[in-house]
């Protein structure tokens, strides 16, 4: 059966729709194969650098690699400070997961309660970097990365460490979270201890954990190592006698600087209170001062025979002169002076022996103005010592104009100025290498400094003879002897002095010395503060850690006996 003709399309009918629709499609195709073209085109011509850039800046990475901070030890090698490497963790609170469970791991991983945790993610909530615990060992980092915790990362450092704790602490310092140096020798050579960092290339995916390492850009240049002069052998014992005596006479603190006769370097430098550096967060800032270097006092009679030094020079007095003291007190510019009792007539070795502040005056009043003053000045007082420790003091030594006799005689017997002990300490290194002053050194030294010519061979030598005698039995300094050694110094005992005015009950107790006489090695400074319970002379209470700290480190370093009877 055929179909009506009327019922089907012709060719002719169909063939115009079909071709439209065709190039209609192919037209679609062209355009979107265009559009494609053009944006393959822009995205690799025109837009190529910055893509490049946005998609480099996602992914590469410019990280610093911290330098090792150089090592600072004793004269011997000993540690003093270290770093160590510790690890850093820190977390991406975007990316911490909110399941409760987790955070409590978390938080009980770092040793911190999940209130705590949760505060401080909030606080940090906006943000993409935060710190959860810092600079720890990196035994105690592994649990908490072994949670695979994410958004959790770690960072790797380097933790300073000291090892002689509190008994160096004030002379090496110690640095900051961020180990830079902020007391101390640390601070004072934080630029040359903490060396250069350096830097690499690396590829991160965008939780920051790494995908590659491309390479070097800049290598870590570590810090230099420092040797001080310090024998950590001296320091230990000094530290331990000075505390000794601190807590016997209940004292408010204490000060200890012992250098080398030959050298000025400083063996030992101690002081209380004291801070433990490897504990930050109970660090007490009242022993953070390195004390020996950074305060000063009146220092009283340790400065007689230096005073006496300036006369000794002049023709008209040696150590037999004999000087009136009766009757044990006089009168100047309406101030009274005072010896202990009236000594009458007492030579130049008396006088020191006696420790006479009336024989002191009467010997500074036939001097010129400024004699005294020079010799101090000339024994580096009123200067900064130079070892470049941060907040080294100067002191005070008033200028020589306009003095009253007033003036002039408390000046020769230690009272209108202040020294430090460091100091002190290197004044009287003049009287032990035959009149030349040594510099303080904190570094141990290549070669020993030619030092500076103060005063005359003769006149240091004489000092010496007039000082050993104040240590023989039955003196003011006996109790600073040392078995088998001849030993020369000098007693103080001064009022300490505040805004309001000399203090009634209120003293510091010094020594000063010399060992051994025959040849010196040592020189040492012994000061307590504001002893307290039961004695404060100087004589009694700083001579006695003299003699403990002075014979041990003459043992210490090899030095033979002097003493006469030691020696039959």
């Amino acid at each position: 059966m055929s179909t009506p003709q009327g019922d089907m399309p012709s060719r002719a009918q169909t063939a115009p729709l079909g071709s439209g629709r065709y190039r209609f499609m192919v037209f679609l195709v062209l355009v979107a194969l265009t559009a494609l073209v053009g944006r393959i085109v822009d995205l690799h011509v025109i837009d190529r650098l910055f893509l490049q850039g946005q998609g480099d800046a996602r992914t590469l990475r410019v990280e610093t690699i911290d330098a090792h901070r150089g090592m600072i030890t004793g004269r011997h090698g000993d540690p003093l400070a270290i770093s160590t490497p510790v690890v850093s963790l820190w977390a991406n609170p975007q990316e911490l997961p909110e399941d409760g469970v987790q955070r409590m791991l978390l938080a009980k991983a770092l040793d911190m309660s999940p209130e705590k945790l949760d505060e401080r993610i909030e606080r940090y909530a906006d943000r993409e970097f935060m710190y959860l615990r810092r600079r720890m060992t990196p035994d105690d980092a592994q649990p908490v990365l072994a949670l695979k915790v994410p958004g959790v990362y770690e960072q790797h450092e380097y933790k300073r460490y000291y090892p002689s704790g509190e008994v160096a602490a004030q002379l090496v310092g110690v640095t900051n979270v961020d180990d830079r140096g902020q007391e101390g020798i640390e601070l004072a050579y934080n630029g040359f201890l903490a060396g250069q960092p350096g830097k690499r290339r690396v590829i991160k995916d965008r939780k920051g954990r790494l995908v590659r390492d491309l390479h070097l850009i800049k290598e870590a240049k570590p810090g230099g190592n420092l040797t001080l002069a310090v024998d950590l052998r001296l320091q230990y014992m000094a530290y331990r006698e000075l505390k000794a005596v601190v807590d016997e006479h209940d004292a408010d603190g204490g000060t200890l600087v012992m250098m080398d006769a030959r050298s000025g370097e400083v063996l030992a430098m101690t002081n209380l209170p004291s801070y433990n550096p490897n504990n930050r967060a109970e660090i007490d800032t009242n022993g953070l001062r390195n004390q020996a270097v950074t305060d000063t006092f009146e220092p009283g009679s340790v400065m007689k025979p230096l005073a006496m030094s300036a006369a000794l020079e002049t023709a008209q007095f040696t150590p037999q002169r004999v000087i009136d003291t009766a009757p044990g007190y006089m009168r100047l510019d309406n101030y009274t002076i005072r010896d202990f009792r009236n000594y009458e007539e007492l030579s130049l070795a008396g006088i020191l022996l006696h420790s006479s502040n009336v024989g002191m005056s009467r010997v500074a009043l036939q001097l010129p103005e400024d004699a005294i003053w020079n010799r101090y000045h000339d024994l580096g007082l009123g200067q900064a010592p130079g070892t470049g420790f941060p907040g080294e003091a100067t002191g005070s030594l008033p200028t020589p104009f306009g003095w009253s006799d007033s003036k002039r005689a408390s000046m020769s017997y230690g009272y209108g100025i202040a020294v430090s002990a460091m100091q002190l300490a290197s004044a009287y290194t003049a009287i032990a290498n035959d009149g030349k002053r040594l510099p303080p050194a904190l570094l141990k030294q290549p070669d020993p400094p030619e030092g500076q010519q103060v005063m005359s061979p003769q006149v240091a030598n004489d000092l010496l003879q007039m000082l050993e005698a104040i240590v023989q039995p039955g003196a003011g300094g006996s109790r600073a002897a040392v078995p088998g050694y001849r030993v020369a110094g000098k007693t103080g005992t001064v009022r300490k002095v505040t805004r309001s005015g000399y203090q009634q009950s209120a003293y510091r107790s010094l020594f000063a010395g010399i060992a051994p006489v025959s040849d010196p090695r040592i020189v040492t400074v012994v000061m307590v503060d504001n002893p307290k319970k039961g004695d404060y002379y100087g004589g009694l209470v700083a001579a006695p850690v003299f003699s403990r700290v002075v014979g041990k480190a003459l043992r210490l370093l090899d030095v033979l006996p002097d003493k006469q009877e030691a020696m039959e």
